[in-house]
């Protein structure tokens, strides 16, 4: 039997690319740079981890497929179009998550569970539309490989929602009210920063765990939720 390369953790960066982000485009790009090169600066942490950066609006585009952050030399380019179409996203992932990790198995690698980190400014334009294929994607007896899944709701994303899509409530995040929204954008790529690295070292320790940090200026959503 060939030997495993060693463990992996596949984390997706769910970015919202939808026209009421327009203003925030720049900052949206440059935390998708800082993340990025966050990422190169910390060689040994980014062996555990593969990157995906996907951009949603109408429907998803890959930013930048699974990538090994040490040998990847192109950054992800935000694109502001569309609406905000949760249902997309999830019947996305639905096909795109067991793909990617039966890949990566095909190369010899255990994979650990993998994470999303959804970022929103906004309500799902689709109604309850999204439910059914987040209900499939997160179910472990329908989809094997469903993902934690943190959310971060920054604008006019509810507390109620972001809830709802994360996994565990306690993954689940909005903006304090006043708080900048390019100044939330930067606090939340900097805390998926450091929440990547803090659980590619636990990988390393022996210990393995998803470590989440909740960004500077965001609060607890379910504590938002009355």
């Amino acid at each position: 039997m060939a030997e495993t390369k060693g463990v992996l953790l596949p984390a997706y960066v769910l970015a919202d690319e939808s026209g009421s982000m327009a203003p925030y485009e720049e900052d949206l790009s440059r935390g998708v740079i800082s993340l990025c090169e966050g990422l190169r600066a910390e060689p040994m942490v980014a062996a555990k981890l593969r990157l995906a950066v996907l951009g949603f609006s109408d429907d998803v585009e890959v930013r930048l497929a699974v990538a090994d952050m040490r040998h990847e030399t192109s950054l992800p380019k935000i694109e502001i179009r569309g609406l905000t179409n949760y249902h997309a996203v999830f019947d996305d992932l639905l096909g795109r998550i067991p793909s990617d990790i039966q890949w990566l198995r095909g190369e010899g690698y255990k994979v650990h569970r993998p994470v999303v980190f959804f970022l929103s400014d906004g309500q799902p334009t689709d109604g309850g539309s999204w439910r059914e294929p987040y209900g499939r994607l997160v179910d472990r007896a329908q989809t094997p490989t469903a993902p934690n899944i943190v959310a971060c709701g920054i604008g006019d994303a509810e507390a109620r929602t972001m809830v709802e899509v994360a996994t565990r409530p306690e993954f689940a995040f909005v903006a304090k009210p006043g708080t900048d929204i390019g100044q939330a954008i930067a606090e939340f790529f900097h805390a998926l920063t450091a929440s990547l690295v803090a659980s590619g070292n636990a990988l390393n320790s022996g210990a393995p765990q998803l470590v989440v940090n909740r960004p500077d200026q965001f609060s607890m959503a379910i504590d938002e939720v009355g």
